[in-house]
């Protein structure tokens, strides 16, 4: 294959930033030993840290996603007044930085407020607990389902769903049949990226609830209380299950071939 000049050196630049990404995990996994891998992954500590950043992560990005989709479609569909006013509140955890969004959701879900009142009444901690970490989670990592989704649904021709509609479909039964499964891929991968972006969110979490501790902040705690060579370990182990889960959860939502 011949490259003109120009493309050339387009391949170079990517190369740099190629190798940017890849560098530092591969001089990590490098820098750490196979017999301090294996010692942390023995830790009982880091496997509930694991266990619970998998688990309350998925929880959010399931829980929310009863939501998020539905505010996709009517983003893709329908003009309102405001609603580049939405897509831009919408927009705002990505860019705000993660502490302030870890101070905002506390002040939410804090015994003083509504909500924390209303959970203490029906027996629901938030702050220090597995409900807020998933709040907080959920908080940072939706605008990725939304958008993602809502990409999906614009990319479904919409003369299809007002046939279906003037042949007398009720617009729940154009929605599931219609608009959903044309539109699935995207919403898969907007599912898949708010489970990812949730499960290695660190100053959000470490505000709301320190404890339990997600392994993002059990690395920060080892950091610093031990130095690099206490938390190098366990971040590897952490980014060897991210990287497994998210294959997985690829594999899952690639189509299948035509036989």
């Amino acid at each position: 294959m011949r490259f003109q000049p120009f493309q050339l050196f387009l391949v170079l630049l990517s190369g740099v930033v190629l190798l940017f990404i890849i560098g530092p995990l591969v001089g990590m996994f490098v820098s750490t030993s196979p017999a301090d891998v294996f010692e942390s992954s023995k830790d009982p500590e880091v496997q509930r840290s694991i266990g619970l950043t998998l688990w309350v992560s998925m929880a959010a990005t399931l829980v929310f996603a009863l939501g998020g989709i539905p505010l996709a479609y009517l983003l893709a569909r329908k003009e309102f007044p405001l609603k580049r006013l939405v897509m831009g509140i919408i927009d705002l955890p990505i860019v705000i930085p993660h502490s302030a969004a870890g101070i905002a959701v506390l002040g939410f879900v804090s015994r003083d407020s509504y909500l924390g009142q209303l959970g203490s009444f029906i027996g629901l901690d938030f702050v220090g607990a597995p409900a807020g970490i998933a709040l907080a989670m959920a908080f940072v990592s939706i605008p990725f389902l939304v958008n993602s989704a809502r990409d999906g649904f614009l990319a479904v021709p919409a003369r299809l769903e007002q046939a279906a509609l003037n042949l007398g479909a009720s617009p729940m039964r154009v929605f599931f049949t219609i608009s959903l499964p044309l539109a699935w891929r995207n919403v898969v991968s907007g599912l898949i990226l708010m489970f990812a972006r949730g499960m290695s969110e660190f100053g959000a979490v470490v505000i709301v609830a320190y404890h339990p501790m997600i392994t993002p902040v059990l690395i920060w705690e080892r950091f610093g209380a031990f130095g690099l060579s206490y938390a190098r370990p366990v971040a590897v182990i952490f980014i060897a299950v991210s990287l497994v889960f998210f294959i997985l959860l690829r594999m899952l939502s690639r189509p299948r071939k035509d036989a």
